[in-house]
């Protein structure tokens, strides 16, 4: 009797299709991933308009475009995958899965791609959306912005991997992914552009997160960034995603936290 051979992509996308299934009959995860990104920004383009933009070199549209890719990404990714993680584990289904010939990388994965999907097919939306109500021109260096874009992406899966680790329930998932949205909406120039803040505030709120994949996306609009400076932001969103990725493989949890 022949046994079905399966590859990694074969694994990867049924394990996203149910994933996918499962994130339809989660209304409240499916109506904040949606919806709560696509209105923030005019949250922030109330506060901007009041700004005094010019001296810093900034418009409107350069300030609200780039928030509009990080709110999608800590709400459509990150919050929603932190309690997708949870929940999973915590209804024995990452057990189960790993009781198969599915790999732990290829389970996380397969979870993470419905929602990875959502946030990038928002962050398209939304940027053409800004680029076009905003009367902001196309992308000076369109490589900056995908790069930004790309390791925003996967930073936010394995933080949010990270979090769900230390997080006991469902219930306390919101509570758990606080901290995190709290301070990039605050320090990473998402509400607030960072040339806005005090130099020496400034130069530590750059070393957050979600910071660098802000500066990428902005100033890959712009083209303002020099060599050195997007150094220094490729290297600083690489360190934290080489740093929540060893967090995954050292504390991620597959079973209920008791």
């Amino acid at each position: 009797m022949n046994q079905a051979v399966t590859t990694s992509r074969s694994r990867l996308t049924a394990l996203a299709r149910a994933e996918m299934t499962l994130l339809g009959r989660s209304k409240g995860t499916l109506v904040a991933a949606l919806f709560v990104p696509l209105m923030l920004p005019f949250t922030v383009l109330s506060v901007v308009g009041e700004m005094d933009l010019e001296d810093a070199g900034l418009t409107v549209g350069t300030v609200v475009l780039p928030a509009a890719v990080g709110f999608s990404l800590l709400f459509a990714v990150y919050s929603a995958l932190v309690g997708i993680f949870v929940t999973r584990r915590e209804e024995l289904v990452l057990k189960r899965l790993r009781t198969g010939e599915v790999r732990d990388a290829e389970i996380l994965a397969g979870a993470s791609l419905p929602a990875v999907t959502i946030g990038l097919v928002q962050s398209l939306v939304l940027t053409a959306g800004c680029a076009v109500l905003l009367d902001v021109s196309a992308p000076e260096a369109p490589h900056l912005v995908a790069l930004g874009l790309l390791s925003g992406l996967v930073m936010c899966a394995a933080l949010a991997a990270v979090t769900a680790s230390f997080t006991r329930t469902v219930e306390s998932a919101q509570v758990t992914s606080l901290p995190l949205l709290l301070v990039s909406m605050l320090g990473s120039g998402i509400a607030v552009p960072l040339e806005m803040l005090p130099d020496r505030l400034a130069s530590v709120c750059e070393l957050l997160p979600l910071s660098p994949v802000i500066l990428l996306v902005r100033d890959g609009w712009t083209g303002g960034l020099s060599a050195y400076e997007t150094l220094g932001a490729v290297v600083t969103a690489l360190a934290w995603t080489g740093l929540a990725l060893f967090g995954v493989r050292r504390w991620f949890r597959w079973e209920p936290r008791r």
